[in-house]
């Protein structure tokens, strides 16, 4: 039998608190050591006034009409399918995450001193103006359009927020981390982030410019925008395509990279981000990879080559024709591929080849 971790004089074991919650007999304050988590209890339920706890974790409590009075808690997880919009009037805590919960909105006397996490919030519709936070995790909300004006924080992830398309006239996202990945909506920065840690901008697919001023002291992602250049100021910055350090020809002179660079390099993220930047159909033309099969569909011939790679899984590719446009596409397909049927059985995603019979493949 596992024994329990001691707990500080005066206070109860989570287990022992939740008991007592649920039977409706839990005193006032009640000191909890350790993590309460209160789930579906399919009950109402009273939790006890000044209750003292580190970690309260409640999801999908409805029926919950309001926090107890002098309740201290540094970490709530107000987290889950339900909204506890209800909870948030007035409320003061270190660490708050409302992730994926059904809440449209955030009320303005809602007080976060470390870090508020919103992530997949997907009916977040608004935020509050001069709200002010450590770090801000907006990951995936799609239905907020706009930051709240004077917005102060240190960390901002606002990746995958597709409908946030414009900028508040003033803001402050300064220190740490601005994530803006897959906003292919955005065309510039604000003009009010001007000094920053790391810039993930990845997936930015219509950012094209920096504007001259912009200090990154760590590194910037660029991969998947138009950026062809840095400005000035971000000379020296250590430049990264999704996740891995590249150099400035890398990223922006793609061109000139070389098959045989890309065989040379020791470095497997790195080559693989060489052959992304460089293009499967180039790279093969170039290195004469060795053809494995060939056949005909019906957008015309069909060709298997196989690249082997030092110290990495080979490249393996199929060539085909598109028989409605008669585009050439190459595909990256499993290692192990052996006949153009099964590469494109697997790209039109079916595990056994003999299970694809297109009659017309578009």
């Amino acid at each position: 039998m596992a024994r329990r971790a001691s707990i500080p004089r005066g206070c109860v074991h989570a287990d022992d608190a939740l008991r007592m919650i649920l039977d409706g007999t839990a005193p006032d304050e009640l000191r909890v050591a350790g993590t309460l988590s209160i789930k579906k209890p399919g009950r109402p339920i009273r939790l006890p006034r000044h209750l003292t706890v580190n970690c309260l974790e409640l999801d999908g409590i409805p029926e919950l009409e309001q926090l107890p009075k002098g309740l201290a808690v540094r970490r709530l997880s107000l987290a889950g399918n339900w909204n506890p919009y209800h909870l948030l009037d007035g409320l003061a805590c270190y660490d708050l995450s409302l992730a994926g919960t059904s809440i449209a909105s955030i009320p303005p006397t809602l007080r976060v001193s470390y870090r508020l996490d919103l992530e997949s919030c997907t009916a977040l519709q608004a935020l509050p103006a001069g709200l002010k936070v450590g770090s801000l995790v907006l990951r995936n909300c799609i239905s907020l359009d706009a930051l709240p004006e004077n917005l102060d924080t240190y960390f901002l992830d606002m990746s995958g927020c597709t409908g946030i398309d414009r900028w508040p006239a003033q803001a402050s996202v300064s220190v740490g981390r601005f994530s803006a990945r897959g906003c292919a909506q955005l065309l510039k920065l604000p003009p009010w982030l001007v000094r920053i840690a790391q810039l993930d901008l990845r997936d930015c697919t219509n950012l094209a410019h920096l504007a001259e001023g912009l200090v990154v002291s760590s590194w910037i992602d660029v991969a998947g925008t138009k950026i062809t250049s840095l400005p000035r100021s971000l000379y020296g910055v250590q430049i990264r395509w999704r996740g891995v350090p590249v150099d400035a020809r890398i990223a922006f002179l793609s061109e000139t990279i070389t098959s045989h660079e890309v065989l040379a390099e020791t470095n497997a993220e790195k080559r693989r981000v060489m052959l992304e930047r460089m293009g499967y159909e180039k790279f093969l033309a170039d290195a004469q990879g060795e053809t494995l099969d060939e056949d005909r569909d019906a957008g015309g011939p069909r060709r298997l080559v196989k690249v082997p790679m030092a110290g990495d899984e080979a490249l393996v590719c199929v060539s085909v024709i598109c028989p409605s446009t008669g585009r050439q596409y190459v595909l990256r397909v499993p290692p192990d591929t052996a006949t153009c049927h099964q590469a494109a059985a697997w790209v039109a995603g079916f595990d056994n080849a003999d299970d694809y019979r297109p009659l017309i493949e578009t």
